[in-house]
């Protein structure tokens, strides 16, 4: 089935937050932030931007009748800065205007007056001070400060890896208009509908009866609009509620760019334990995440780090603690992977390090670490259909891996100032919420009388496809045309008490619910047609819009049916509900099943590097993935693909940009580059393992938004291996590898080189 939203989409006439008409009288907003990092507001004047010409309102914190507050699991961060500001870009105020011009204009007519407080922008140093968002969190198995006697090897060293911006084509923006009885209408660039509703209604001192939130779709996300986009709505929702007029708040690129936060940096410490036979053994590892101002979601995406420290592999005796650091830049936040490929970046780098101080590939050691069926991973869950070594297998065979080793030192051998290099990267990832009340979902579905179908979910579409997948369900439970079926917008008043989509669970939450609330309509629908046809319901099956009895025409269309049951005033709607089951976790304790399944696969990459200009490109991409039993291939084949490559962006040139000051230096796309089309490799293969799909997957179908985003890691190590073939001396674990740093890892400890 194809993508239902691809005509609109290319033709342009799917509907964003910026294409929906606005109403009479609409007025427009614009937010003054921080130009400090970190200051007390000493004097603060709005007087002569609420006299500009245009200007309706200058809003401050004064003028919340609620909470001050939108924090979503630690309420620590004010909607409007009161006395203090903790990074730059942080809302002050708000100035509406009769145009998004004026507005704009005038914000620049505020006066204000900082004491500027001492700014902290490093992890480390923050954590040296104190300055911990909360309480250190350790996972561990077993002892390995005992271990470390019955290791052959060991190793340490130190990782850096940095952030990275969403860059989602539509920025955070929010429409808002108020309704009838005190009631707002809220449309909002969100994927988590009920997050800004929980939150407008705490600001507004109301109850989130009285808020509804609507969201057709988002022009991208990637985890940026899970947490983030709530400061938005708040602002255009307040301003609505005060002024009872329609308020659009849509930021510039410039504006999203600095003052919204990004992926987590982080720098961390590792040290690796193996025995002669090149099994791990032990691990340890501290973890310095850069948390930005206030918690954000960082909490949930530190355990996120600490339940994928060890990525693919078995280790018996493991520990991992992580800092949640304090420091004055805009909170980070949710980004595809979650914190994972943090994790995941340094136990490839431990594995990397003993690799080329035993003088061995590093794929021995991966290999030899593998997970295997009934291993224990460290936080509790015993890994079940595991599928990571088969894949790795199956690499080994399609890519003809050896061959292509071969090939990469001859080719070394002959070239003096190109140099290639090639890294495997396996990946396990975990499918659930973390926080396990979060699994769980709500459909409405109604069936009209003429046969056609709307269906209510709480799932957002931001560019993944989860609305065709809906309609695939439906489709497929009815036994109807998916022209018959249309998904409505992701409305609070339909659907309530949403979890975010996010996590790669939209898909499998939202059409299992989905799912129940069909067949509950189906098994009614069932006893209708087994009354006409004079048959047992038991017998009855839809497909093809007609009923079948044993295998048999009945002669019923399905129009016919419908119609039956409405006449026999059978209930032709349905609510469903979702909860995984089988998951838990004790926070407490580091130990549970937090995951319903795992998704595996194995990625080969190869680089080329100029060792002359320090410029390098990847060559080949190739790739074995565990889909599971795909429901829609073409869809999925495409999340991995996007995903890969917006990891090899993360790994290759993302690079963030703070000064001291917590300035953000990276601040357009002159200064922040991201891949294009010609950062595609030449050669991009992506092959489906052949294996079975587990029960909680929607119609045995994984998730895949999140797991190939890993694959990117593989980038690094490949480029890293290729400076390595030129300079035996580069020894850092430094992400992104941009050509900067690569010429200066080719030239770096060695002098002079003889280039001839």
């Amino acid at each position: 089935m194809k993508n239902i939203d691809s005509k609109g989409h290319v033709t342009g006439k799917s509907v964003y937050l910026d294409d929906i008409p606005v109403r009479q009288n609409t007025l427009y907003a614009a937010v003054f932030d921080s130009a400090v990092a970190h200051a007390r507001i000493r004097f603060l004047d709005v007087t002569e931007a609420e006299n500009y010409p245009g200007v309706v309102a200058v809003l401050t914190y004064k003028d919340i009748p609620g909470e001050n507050q939108i924090g979503g699991i630690i309420p620590d961060e004010t909607l409007l800065a009161e006395g203090e500001v903790t990074f730059q870009g942080e809302p002050v105020a708000v100035v509406i205007a009769e145009s998004e011009a004026i507005a704009r204009a005038a914000r620049r007519k505020i006066k204000v007056k900082y004491e500027e407080l001492e700014a902290v922008t490093d992890p480390r140093e923050a954590a040296a001070k104190g300055l911990l968002l909360l309480p250190p969190r350790t996972f561990a198995m077993g002892n390995p400060e005992k271990r470390w006697n019955d290791c052959q090897y060991i190793f340490s060293g130190s990782v850096e890896i940095g952030g990275q911006e969403h860059l989602y084509i539509e920025t955070q923006g929010a429409y808002c208009f108020p309704l009838e009885n005190g009631n707002l209408m809220v449309y909002s660039s969100t994927q988590s509908p009920t997050a800004v509703q929980r939150a407008i209604a705490k600001v507004l001192g109301t109850g989130m009866h009285n808020i509804q939130v609507d969201v057709t779709r988002l022009g991208g996300g990637f985890g940026g609009k899970e947490d983030q986009a709530t400061a938005w709505a708040c602002l255009a929702a307040l301003s609505s509620y005060q002024l009872q007029k329609p308020v659009k708040l849509v930021l510039s690129r410039h504006d999203d760019l600095r003052m919204t936060g990004k992926r987590h940096p982080y720098s961390s410490d590792f040290k690796i334990g193996l025995s002669k036979e090149l099994k791990i053994l032990a691990y340890e590892v501290t973890y310095y995440q850069n948390g930005g101002a206030v918690n954000d979601l960082s909490p949930a995406i530190s355990e996120r780090t600490l339940f994928h420290t060890t990525n693919s592999y078995f280790i018996p005796d493991v520990k991992a603690t992580l800092y949640s650091c304090k420091t004055n830049l805009p909170p980070n936040t949710a980004f595809r992977g979650f914190g994972g490929p943090q994790g995941m970046f340094v136990i490839e780098s431990a594995i990397a390090k003993a690799a080329q101080e035993l003088h061995v590939s590093a794929s021995k050691i991966q290999e030899k670490n593998l997970l295997q069926e009934g291993n224990l991973f460290y936080y509790g869950q015993k890994a079940r259909q595991v599928y990571v070594r088969k894949t790795w297998q199956a690499a080994f065979r399609e890519f003809k891996i050896s061959q292509k080793q071969k090939k990469i030192e001859a080719f070394n051998k002959s070239h003096k100032l190109l140099k290639k290099g090639m890294a495997l990267m396996p990946i396990t990832f975990g499918i659930s919420f973390t926080s396990t009340f979060l699994n769980q979902a709500r459909a409405l579905v109604h069936v009209y009388t003429d046969g056609s179908v709307g269906v209510s979910t709480g799932a957002i579409e931001m560019g993944q496809g989860v609305n065709t997948k809906m309609v695939q369900v439906a489709a497929q439970t009815f036994g109807i045309k998916a022209s018959r079926i249309k998904i409505e917008s992701t409305n609070t008043t339909r659907v309530s008490n949403t979890s975010p989509t996010a996590a790669s669970t939209g898909a499998d939450l939202n059409g299992q619910a989905l799912l129940v609330a069909c067949k509950a309509i189906v098994q009614r629908l069932k006893k209708v047609a087994a009354e006409t046809a004079k048959v047992k319901p038991g017998e009855i099956t839809f497909r093809d819009e007609a009923v079948f009895a044993g295998g048999k025409t009945t002669g019923i269309t399905w129009e016919k049916l419908v119609s039956e049951a409405y006449l026999h005033r059978i209930k032709l709607s349905e609510a469903g509900h979702y909860a995984t089951p089988e998951i838990y976790f004790d926070k407490e304790k580091g130990k549970g099943r937090p995951f319903a399944y795992h998704v595996y696969g194995t990625a080969v990459i190869t680089a080329k590097v100029d060792c002359l200009r320090g410029i390098y490109e990847l060559e080949d991409v190739e790739i074995i993935h565990d889909f599971g039993q795909s429901m829609n291939p073409v869809i999925d084949t495409g999340q991995v693909e996007g995903a890969v490559m917006q990891g090899i962006g993360y790994m290759t040139m993302e690079e963030l940009a703070y000064d001291k000051t917590g300035r953000l230096l990276s601040n357009s796309l002159s200064t922040y580059k991201v891949p294009d089309i010609y950062s595609v490799p030449e050669v991009f293969v992506v092959k489906p393992l052949k294996a079975d799909g587990p029960k909680h997957a929607i119609l045995k179908s994984k998730a895949v938004g999140e797991p190939p985003l890993m694959y990117g890691l593989g980038a690094y190590f490949a480029i890293r291996n290729a400076v390595r073939a030129f300079n035996l001396d580069f020894d850092e674990f430094d992400a992104p590898i941009t050509p900067e740093k690569v010429l200066m890892g080719l030239y770096g400890k060695r002098g002079n080189i003889n280039l001839k």
